[in-house]
């Protein structure tokens, strides 16, 4: 049978059948506190994951460390598995050969949230900023180097073993510390600006902080 359908309204008006839909609630708005950028190297370290695969089907994990104020990538960890201990193995690695971080920028992953890494940065003054759940743009500068490698590495190679991987992953490192240039850093590269500003760091100045 076909009805009028505002007759089939006011019934249902009539029969009270209408729910009430419950208001929203307007949350108070806050500003956003800018995240304040590092004003020297080793200052403040991001550190995240990538997921690729080699050729035989195998799934590998990347271990990405960038230094946010150079844009220096210290080192790429790369194995079909990375648990906390390898993170604090590569960190250790890195702490050995002259390169510590103040602050690591992480995000919740069991990786970093575990007692390895906990205790290993305890026991060397290391702080753990951990970004909000869910808001991977809060560590937006390790984002953009991991869109960068997977455009310019990942997507551009078929891996065949493990050791190769590590090889073009290592290479594609190396060029992106020593020619890549960036807006950021006057289109200089991270190991030129580096080399730039360090008469700044034997005369004490620090207002070099670069967003």
């Amino acid at each position: 049978m076909v009805i009028n359908h505002k007759r089939t309204e006011r019934v249902y008006r009539e029969e009270k059948l209408s729910l009430r839909l419950k208001k929203r609630n307007k949350r108070p708005s806050h500003l956003r506190v800018p995240q304040v950028g590092p004003l020297c190297r080793d200052e403040l370290w991001g550190m995240d994951f990538l997921h690729d695969a080699l050729m035989d089907g195998r799934r590998i994990k990347i271990l990405t460390i960038v230094d946010l104020w150079d844009r220096n990538s210290p080192a790429l960890e790369v194995d079909v598995s990375l648990p906390g201990r390898r993170v604090v193995c590569t960190l250790e690695r890195l702490r050995q050969q002259g390169r510590l971080p103040h602050c690591l920028r992480l995000d919740n992953g069991p990786e970093f949230t575990g007692k390895e890494l906990d205790a290993w940065a305890q026991a060397h003054n290391v702080r753990l900023d951990f970004i909000r759940p869910g808001k991977p743009m809060d560590n937006g500068h390790i984002e953009s180097f991991n869109g960068k490698m997977r455009d310019e590495c990942l997507t551009q190679n078929v891996f065949l073993s493990l050791a190769d991987a590590r090889d073009s992953l290592e290479r594609w490192r190396d060029d992106y510390n020593q020619s890549r240039p960036h807006s950021s850093l006057d289109w200089m590269s991270p190991e030129e600006y580096y080399e730039h500003h360090q008469p700044y760091y034997k005369t004490g100045t620090t207002n070099l902080n670069v967003v």
